[in-house]
């Protein structure tokens, strides 16, 4: 597939200089610490040297000192509380944390993570009458709750009250709950508003254990933290950036024993970056609920023993096996479908329907389908008598909006810029089929349809020495608003030991004239180009610049991007 390089607008050579020289680094990263809005000495220490002390004051939060009285109203009064999640893994790991943290010195609490199925998502009528049969009279709402104002009223006419932890956009009516804390509200002067759902979480045990116990307490949770803030795909900037740095620390030195299970089922043997959390162990806490109840996931991150934990992640596990078939089953099928209709290979939009379709993967399906055509999609399946969908979108493209102009034709929907749920009525599918595609035909631009790859920096291969990977190396944790450094290269030439491997990625060793510097490369998906490379043509690339570990040996790698001949 085709894609258009963009190159980052570069910074001047005197603030180049002045930094460079104030920070020691070398003219190419200093662009890069630029670009991202680091622009002095102190920007840069925070940012190469993270400490838990850069986290900000709790009760900064609208709403935390309503919230913790609340909560130490019912631990002293002996209230049974319950801890409510949504179902993936942001929901279930700040459920994870919450009560961990409060069941060490307060056995009085349960967990609850409604049922994707029979619930849906957020805040359930279910859920509260549940709580209220068992004798729940506080409910700690984690990554759900913001858009559940009738239910919370609903509630609070039953003597349940509420403490919302959520981290989603709020409509202009705030729940008429004790206590509701999402810095995303209006009138929430928090200083960052970009924490996962477990990271809200955090922040309510922290004001907690600053006021009535021992914030060190704390600190063995981080790798819940980062778990969340990697799967739920949130800037890792500014406190994100520090959680999720002393969490994968936690993680890989460290972890909880459910986290360790899931890690040694996963056959992990390296430390675990942002990425590698995305890749192995977000999908395995997630299949719990996508083909069965996540609670199985909250039981084994809240596992005490390593026995425990390795009996319930085997289970988990098998989830995850389940979803994988379910996931490459049904993307075979969508993918037929488009090659096999040609109205639908020329479309700019993809809508796609089966009845058998398992709900709990087509989020991944649409993804999947985003991937090879590049273009907004909507996976849709029958659950409970109702045609339901999940939507993903391509980089620039609004799909809230999209799904908006289509909203008579559906009974609900939700989400945001890049992806979205929706749920319909069976009669309305070919209308909407027909919709969908007319307002993203109408709005949508060429250069949406192109996957972009944004370029960093130029690099020359004489500039990367394990000085300057060490220095990169140090940018990490990597993640969304701090991406990987993506450079660019050119008059490159396969030295030597050119293969190519499942028939999709290629392996070499890549050279540049004018250097003596040859480095293993590899570029996954980008076989196509395995004849052109074999002939030694010059090339251009993009790629990443990494380490890696092979039988005991550490070396640099170049992580191709991309290839365009010269």
């Amino acid at each position: 597939m085709y894609k258009r390089w963009i190159q980052k607008e570069i910074p001047s050579s005197q603030e180049v200089d002045q930094l460079s020289q104030a920070i020691n680094v070398n003219r190419c990263l200093t662009s890069i610490l630029l670009q991202r809005g680091i622009t002095d000495f102190k920007n840069a220490k925070d940012f190469f040297r993270p400490s838990l002390e850069h986290l900000h004051d709790p009760f900064l939060m609208k709403d935390m000192e309503k919230a913790i009285n609340r909560l130490k109203q019912a631990i002293d009064s002996e209230e049974k509380i319950l801890i409510y999640g949504d179902y993936d893994v942001d929901g279930t790991t700040a459920v994870s944390l919450v009560f961990s943290y409060i069941y060490n010195f307060y056995s009085n609490c349960e967990v609850y993570i409604p049922d994707r199925y029979a619930e849906g998502y957020g805040v359930s009528l279910a859920g509260i009458e549940w709580a209220e049969q068992n004798g729940y009279t506080l409910i700690i709402a984690l990554d759900c709750g913001i858009k559940s104002s009738e239910l919370i009223d609903v509630a609070h006419h039953k003597g349940i009250d509420f403490i919302i932890c959520d981290h989603h956009l709020p409509d202009d009516n705030i729940p008429h709950a004790v206590a509701v804390l999402d810095p995303k509200r209006k009138d929430c002067t928090y200083p960052y508003k970009e924490l996962s759902g477990c990271g809200i979480g955090f922040k309510l045990v922290q004001a907690y254990a600053q006021r009535f116990r021992d914030e060190q307490e704390l600190y063995q949770y981080l790798d819940l933290v980062a778990v969340s803030i990697a799967s739920d795909i949130v800037p890792i900037t500014g406190e994100n950036r520090t959680l999720a740095y002393f969490g994968l620390r936690k993680l890989n030195d460290d972890p909880s024993p459910g986290l360790k299970a899931l890690k040694e089922i996963a056959t992990i043997k390296n430390d675990l970056d942002i990425s590698g959390v995305v890749f192995t162990l977000g999908p395995r806490i997630n299949a719990a609920g996508r083909v069965a109840h996540a609670r199985a996931a909250v039981e084994l991150l809240i596992a005490k023993t390593e026995q425990e934990a390795n009996d319930l992640a085997e289970k988990v596990n098998v989830k995850n096996d389940l979803r994988k078939q379910f996931d490459s089953d049904i993307t075979e099928e969508a993918i037929a479908m488009i090659e096999n209709d040609a109205a639908l290979r020329s479309a700019k939009s993809t809508v796609l329907f089966k009845n058998t379709w398992h709900k709990g993967v087509i989020g991944i399906v649409a993804a999947r389908c985003v991937e090879k055509y590049y273009r907004p999609t909507v996976i849709l399946t029958e659950s409970n008598n109702k045609i339901t969908g999940s939507a993903r979108s391509v980089n620039g493209f609004d799909l809230y909006s999209a799904i908006l102009e289509c909203s008579d034709l559906l009974e609900k929907f939700g989400g945001h810029k890049y992806a979205a749920g929706l749920t319909l009525d069976i009669q309305n599918l070919e209308s909407f089929q027909r919709r969908f595609e007319e307002v993203v035909s109408s709005t949508i631009t060429e250069e949406m349809l192109t996957p972009v790859i944004e370029i960093d920096m130029p690099l020359h291969f004489n500039s990367i020495t394990p000085k300057f990977l060490n220095v990169l190396k140090q940018m990490a944790p990597f993640g969304p608003e701090n991406p990987r450094p993506v450079f660019e290269a050119s008059n490159i030439y396969v030295f030597n030991s050119l293969s190519s491997f499942k028939d999709k990625h290629v392996r070499f060793l890549a050279a540049q004239e004018g250097s003596d510097s040859v480095f293993q490369a590899v570029g996954f998906d980008l076989a196509e180009h395995y004849d052109r490379l074999s002939r030694r043509d010059l090339f251009r690339m993009t790629f990443t610049v990494e380490e890696n570990t092979f039988n005991g040996t550490t070396s640099i790698q170049l992580r191709i991007k991309d290839i365009k001949f010269h």
